[in-house]
């Protein structure tokens, strides 16, 4: 794993319809509007945030963990209007030892059903196979969370298995939760 393509400088990645950059205090607006709606984190271990000071505080956190090389957060924008935010997507967990990565993702409610979590992962999954050099992308997902699992199997993951009482969320308690994957040699056939 190429982990100094991740964190030597922050990566810009782009498709005809999105780009995948940084996020900053001047996407405050943005990053408010999806962490202050209850329902864009009904199936996630995130609990939304109300207070827009908490949340301006949060994009610092991002700041610092991408310094610690811990969790690279992309905000997802539209290649017509860089400036609006349409989600956040993630990769944590660095494994080393495997060359294996977790990613994560989430849409402003506005954004959702217009295929921009699918077309967000397959620029993630493409960038971390190719450039990164990960041999196994995971996500993990509650199981009522439907549309997810779409959009990881759209982008050729594999339904592994269920984890029963494996992670405890917040606001969630302890769950159950669906291991989705792919390898580097199941995306080079495909």
């Amino acid at each position: 794993m190429n982990i100094i393509r991740v964190f030597e400088q922050f990566p810009i990645l782009e498709s005809t319809d999105l780009v995948l950059k940084k996020i900053e205090t001047k996407h405050l607006e943005g990053v408010y509007e999806i962490y202050n709606n209850d329902q864009v984190f009904q199936y996630c271990g995130i609990i939304p945030k109300h207070n827009i000071e908490t949340v301006l505080s949060m994009i610092g956190h991002y700041e610092r963990d991408y310094n610690k090389r811990t969790r690279i957060k992309w905000g997802i924008f539209s290649t017509n209007e860089s400036d609006k935010l349409l989600g956040i997507i993630e990769a944590f967990d660095f494994n080393q030892k495997v060359d294996m990565v977790t990613l994560g993702y989430y849409l402003a409610e506005s954004s959702w059903g217009k295929g921009m979590a699918s077309q967000a992962v397959g620029l993630l999954v493409k960038f971390l196979f190719e450039q990164v050099n990960v041999n196994r992308i995971q996500a993990e997902v509650m199981l009522l969370n439907e549309v997810s699992k779409r959009v990881l199997l759209k982008n050729g993951f594999s339904k592994e298995g269920t984890l029963r009482q494996a992670a405890l969320w917040s606001g969630k308690g302890i769950i159950d939760l669906e291991v989705y994957g792919i390898l580097r040699e199941e995306y080079v056939k495909g």
